[in-house]
């Protein structure tokens, strides 16, 4: 298949990335080719190797995904077509076989281990843990005999000729990770009313109060700000960017102007792109914010101008 054709995403086979990109409905007339690290998946779209990426973003127990977020902050401009929301539950995958007391040596993605450490504590407490570049990576890790077990979705089990000896593992309840469709920057998709912008954004100057008057660019104008991280720039300690999401579309005036303050008030915005969110939820409104009223208060400004006041 062409590069127009061929979405990435990190691999190997078998994770939850895998996963969560097969419930998009393009999945099934692209073609999906697993890479070694976010980075990776990212610079082959970067390179026309691809149409788009699918990465993960954020963890609803760990956070942000810090390869992701640095990626889309620096390097080559990628924009966020789509996000997918996909509930985590893990396996402890082992080779045929394996009782429980012979696991000794476990294996995951980092962002696993704090989702599963109450239970790794509870039932394995003197397993020793080693983290792997993705949970599938340790899947097949447990394969090659590396480890004596890896947490990972009951999914991968087949792909590895591994069995799952426990399922259904996860301290918290509802864990979910947010995964996003990255791109080369074009126009955004249309509004849909219940839509996400996301961008990144660097203090012109350190002074008390900076920040407070970036996040006053939000508030002013009713925009709910559903995430704000901040990420080292590499220029030295104490020099951070922050990365933020939302509520709303570009195209909408209130988010539209929240964008126009950040431009003006920043060292540097990189516009990250405005896209459906995956729950569909709307936002509520503050008196004032809507499009409607902004074109209103327009109107009136212009009157005064106009000396019809």
């Amino acid at each position: 298949m062409s590069p127009a054709s061929r979405y990435t995403y990190l691999g190997p086979e078998g994770t939850f990335t895998e996963a969560a990109l097969r419930t998009l409905p393009e999945a099934a007339t692209r073609e999906l080719v697993p890479m070694v690290s976010v980075p990776a998946a990212l610079d082959a779209v970067r390179a026309g190797e691809a149409a788009a990426a699918l990465v993960p973003i954020e963890n609803s127990v760990e956070g942000g995904v810090t390869a992701t977020l640095d990626e889309l902050a620096s390097g080559e401009p990628l924009m966020i077509y789509r996000e997918v929301l996909l509930p985590i539950a893990f396996a402890l995958l082992v080779r045929p076989g394996t009782p429980m007391d012979s696991v000794k040596t476990v294996t995951g993605h980092p962002v696993a281990q704090p989702q599963v450490r109450n239970w790794l504590a509870a039932h394995l407490p003197n397993a020793v843990w080693e983290s792997a570049a993705s949970n599938a990576d340790g899947a097949r890790l447990v394969q090659e005999g590396r480890f004596d077990a890896a947490f990972a979705g009951e999914f991968a089990a087949p792909t590895y000729g591994l069995e799952a000896l426990v399922t259904d593992i996860h301290d918290a309840q509802n864990a979910t990770t947010r995964f996003v469709l990255v791109g080369r920057p074009a126009r955004p998709a249309a509004p849909t009313g219940a839509d996400k912008t996301s961008v990144v954004m660097w203090l012109r100057e350190d002074h008390p109060g900076a920040l407070l008057e970036l996040l006053q660019e939000y508030a002013s104008r009713g925009v709910n700000m559903m995430r704000i991280e901040s990420r080292p720039t590499g220029e030295g300690i104490g020099r951070y960017c922050f990365s933020v999401d939302c509520e709303g579309h570009l195209q909408d005036r209130r988010v539209g102007d929240v964008m126009m303050g950040l431009k003006r008030a920043c060292q540097k915005v990189r516009f990250l792109g405005s896209y459906p969110r995956a729950d569909a939820v709307r936002p509520e409104l503050r008196p004032g914010t809507s499009d409607a009223d902004f074109t209103a208060a327009a109107d009136w400004v212009q009157r005064c101008m106009d000396g019809r006041g």
